[in-house]
């Protein structure tokens, strides 16, 4: 059976719950951030296409930075939820579609995509087709499902025979990513495709692998600032739940 992409009509609620309702979404939205942080300090503002936006949570923080923000999803329950979300938000626009069927993207100074590569049937085309649309001179932040971490902290866990599987099962649960995808191959694919990388993170690096995550305020600050302080250093970055690339079409 042919693959096909991943969205969530249905289980919207369930999967904004998921990601954002938890410590390890939170910590991966501030780290986001963090990595965007020198990208969007222009003093203009910039035309940015949040690809994949979700619910809106990156799109707001974009926007409220006084830049134009675009938000494309190809999940009508998620974009229900993302009217509501940002109703009173100034400066964005919300479209449908699936990444495939965008055609405008040469109007943007940056695109977002953040943590959509994974749930994508053929997530490496997707790279080179926004390479393709994309202007010289504009971004790409993008953001991936770590599949080199991912093995990693299932062996801490002891989950032998789902390492030996390939990390597949027959039955998958529709929230977890259905293809994590490993850094070196991302970036040889984008370098290839035309790219220039501009910035390398891991996005979790610590988190994901501690056992006890009841954090306190004070504790999670203290974490927040961990995370911060080594995501953009070598060899922590490689272990990030998820990878963070900068990429710039030259020109």
């Amino acid at each position: 059976m042919k693959e096909t992409d991943q969205i969530f009509d249905g289980i919207a609620d369930k999967f904004v719950k998921n990601i954002y309702g938890t410590t390890k979404g939170k910590l991966r939205h501030l780290l986001l951030l963090e990595a965007l942080k020198e990208t969007v300090a222009t003093a203009s503002p910039l035309n940015i296409a949040d690809v994949g936006g979700g619910s809106g949570i990156m799109t707001k923080a974009m926007a409220e930075e006084g830049h134009h923000v675009t938000l494309f999803d190809a999940s009508e329950d998620i974009l229900t939820i993302a009217r509501e979300y940002l109703q009173n938000v100034p400066n964005v626009t919300i479209t449908p579609g699936e990444i495939q069927a965008l055609t405008t993207l040469s109007s943007f100074d940056l695109l977002i995509c953040h943590a959509v590569l994974e749930w994508l049937a053929a997530p490496l085309e997707a790279i080179s087709l926004f390479y393709d649309q994309m202007q010289p001179g504009s971004y790409l932040s993008l953001s991936f499902f770590n599949k080199d971490a991912a093995l990693f902290s299932n062996a801490l866990y002891g989950n032998f025979d789902y390492i030996a599987k390939g990390m597949k099962v027959k039955n998958q649960v529709r929230l977890n990513p259905t293809n994590p995808l490993k850094p070196k191959a991302v970036i040889e694919h984008a370098q290839g495709a035309g790219f220039v990388v501009e910035k390398m993170a891991g996005i979790r690096c610590f988190h994901d692998y501690m056992k006890d995550k009841s954090f306190d305020d004070q504790q999670f600050k203290q974490l927040v600032e961990l995370e911060r302080r080594y995501m953009f250093q070598a060899p922590y970055y490689w272990l990030g739940k998820y990878f963070y690339l900068l990429l710039k079409k030259p020109g």
